[in-house]
């Protein structure tokens, strides 16, 4: 201090600072960001804190975040970081004081922050989720907001869409977050994919898994896969198997973990045995080259299809009727139940009956996005007389995007069009 002394301007800014709340632990933090905040002349860097004021940001908010992020202070006022205290102060429901001392918590361990980025994903949860839930998530989660200024929430939310996950699942889980940084979670999810793919396991499996346990396999790091192929025992072909039936079993294979080799088949048999049976339930003739063909499509342990398969029947179908349906189309039990569900309620939500299930069975196949854009262009239609109402829920869902573009969407001039603005606003929801 004896040498800081003699720099007047340096001194003035930093007795400012302190008077105005900011800590003197975190000068030399400041200092080093934003090196300029100390050449300000007399009274502007007073007058910059009194135009946050002025914006409804409370003194003692501004101080912590100051003490954090001082990069609000250079330059015009930062909108974006006003904004975002604006909508917490909306949500959270708590004094200025916590919110402050949160962000205080948050921001320490990272640079500056681009609140337009925090403001974004902010906007972007606001979508999905009530008042009440937002502000219960960053109560509960708030790191998940903050990390990298949003970017890191951002980098995981486009990588669960690469695979099939729409926003609403997206949110649910993010509800369910654990404990852990978004970067670290986002790293153990890649890992799995990684392994998934080097074991040569096909898309359509990998994609089910990660949209079926992504918060299971975000929370541990899988050692490498050839770590796995050599201390298991195994070939590629057999852990795809293992893996198909239970995709937990990755847990076990964690770092840190110790991994006992496999010996011989006997669970993988027991698994075999139990959708052997469950598939005798449904009508298959045992041994059959249709249910060889079959058992291989299902995933899962036999008492999880079991379960799903009852969840179908509990929502309003005959026992009968739901194992044809699962005969016909295999792979719809490929899916948790809640997911089942989603699918049945937008299904009624539609206006059919759970019965028409019955005909069309893979309706539980296609994705949210894909009966949401349908139907919304087959609406459109009706509308302007260029179809028919009372189409088969088939008919509007099974055909390629080709095939439906060819048949029902050119039949009005200005159909294309309005085909390609449905897709556009469905792909930022979804």
């Amino acid at each position: 201090m004896i040498y800081l002394n003699d720099d007047a301007l340096l001194m003035e800014n930093y007795h400012a600072l302190c008077n105005y709340g900011v800590p003197r632990t975190k000068m030399g933090r400041l200092f080093k960001l934003t090196p300029q905040l100390f050449r300000y002349k007399p009274g502007v860097l007073i007058s910059k804190l009194r135009d946050y004021e002025k914006l409804g940001v409370a003194r003692r908010t501004l101080a912590c975040v100051v003490a954090s992020s001082p990069c609000i202070l250079v330059g015009g006022v930062d909108v974006g970081f006003v904004k975002v205290v604006e909508k917490l102060k909306g949500v959270v429901g708590k004094d200025v004081d916590w919110i402050g001392e949160n962000l205080l918590d948050m921001l320490s361990d990272q640079g500056c922050c681009d609140w337009r980025i925090v403001l974004h994903v902010l906007c972007l949860l606001d979508r999905v989720y009530s008042e009440e839930q937002l502000g219960d998530f960053f109560i509960r989660h708030p790191s998940v907001v903050f990390e990298d200024s949003g970017g890191s929430v951002l980098s995981l939310i486009n990588f669960l869409f690469k695979f099939g996950l729409s926003l609403d699942q997206v949110s649910l889980m993010l509800l369910e977050f654990p404990k852990i940084r978004v970067t670290k979670f986002l790293s153990n999810l890649r890992q799995c994919f990684l392994f998934l793919t080097e074991i040569e396991m096909e898309a359509l499996e990998i994609g089910e898994i990660l949209q079926s346990q992504c918060l299971v396999l975000g929370s541990f790091t899988l050692k490498k896969t050839i770590t796995l192929l050599t201390n298991l025992n195994a070939g590629k072909k057999r852990l795809c198997r293992v893996v198909r039936d239970d995709p937990l079993v990755m847990k076990s294979w964690a770092l840190g973990r110790r991994i006992q080799p496999f010996v011989n088949s006997y669970l993988e048999y027991e698994s075999k045995e139990q959708k052997k049976k469950f598939m005798l339930k449904l009508g298959y003739v045992e041994n059959s080259k249709k249910m060889n063909e079959t058992i291989r499509l299902f995933r899962g342990k036999g008492a999880e299809l079991e379960e799903r398969l009852d969840f179908i029947v509990k929502a309003g179908l005959d026992y009968e009727v739901v194992c044809k349906m699962i005969r016909d189309s295999p792979r719809i039990l490929n899916q948790t139940t809640d997911r089942i569900n989603m699918k049945i309620e937008n299904l009624v939500s539609l206006g059919y009956s759970i019965s028409d299930l019955a005909s069309f069975p893979s309706f539980l196949s296609y994705s949210p996005r894909r009966v949401k854009l349908r139907f919304l262009m087959y609406d459109w239609l009706k509308e302007h007389g260029a179809v028919e109402a009372g189409l088969a829920l088939s008919t509007i869902i099974a055909c390629s995007d080709k095939a439906f573009e060819k048949l029902y969407v050119k039949r009005h001039p200005s159909g294309l069009q309005v085909w390609q603005d449905l897709k556009a606003q469905i792909s930022s929801k979804f």
